[in-house]
This record gives C-alpha cells, structure tokens and sequence, in this order.
C-alpha cells in the first residue's frame, strides 16, 4: 500500500487523519494506542491483558518508516510501527 498523501494529525479532537487521492481515513488516537502492536503490547495480550488506553492519549510526534509510521503518544509509548496496511484494516474496522 502506498502511504498516504496527507497526513494531519489532530491533537485536539484526538484524531490521526490520512489521505489518498480516493479515500481518507480518521482514527482515534486513543484506539490507535490500544491497537499497537509492539512487541511488549503484543506479549500482554496474548496473556490475556488488555492494552487500554486513556481517553485522552494523544499522538504527540509521527516519525515515517518507509511502509508506514511510527506514533509516539503523551502516555509515553512509543514502540508501535503501524504499517498503511494496518491503519486501512483499522479504519475499516471502526466503520463497521
């Protein structure tokens, strides 16, 4: 997938928005951190805790990867890659 051409981050609704030429996607900052998959994420998980986040988690910096991003939020975290891939899988998850 390729990355978007517009990627704005807005702090104040919570909201990473991003755009293609046909389509553009919001998603909550808050359900972005719950859905990390980072390794440490991953493992807690998989034991049967879940990552929860606070309502008010925002993405504080957007560092590019080449495939996707890396998002680094006010709770800290900062060790998910969220490929393009994956924010489409999500945002069509959260439409229903």
């Amino acid at each position: 997938m390729q990355p978007p051409e517009r990627i704005d981050n807005d702090v104040t609704h919570g909201q990473l928005q991003l755009g293609w030429a046909h389509a553009a996607i919001a998603l909550d900052h808050a359900a972005l951190r719950e859905a990390c998959r980072c390794a440490e994420c991953q493992f807690k998980r998989h034991h049967g805790t879940p990552v929860s986040a606070p309502a008010d988690v925002r993405i504080t910096a957007i560092e590019p990867v080449g495939y996707g991003v890396q998002l680094i939020f006010s709770d800290g975290h900062a060790r998910g890659i969220y490929p393009w891939a994956y924010l489409a899988e999500l945002a069509a998850i959260a439409t229903g």
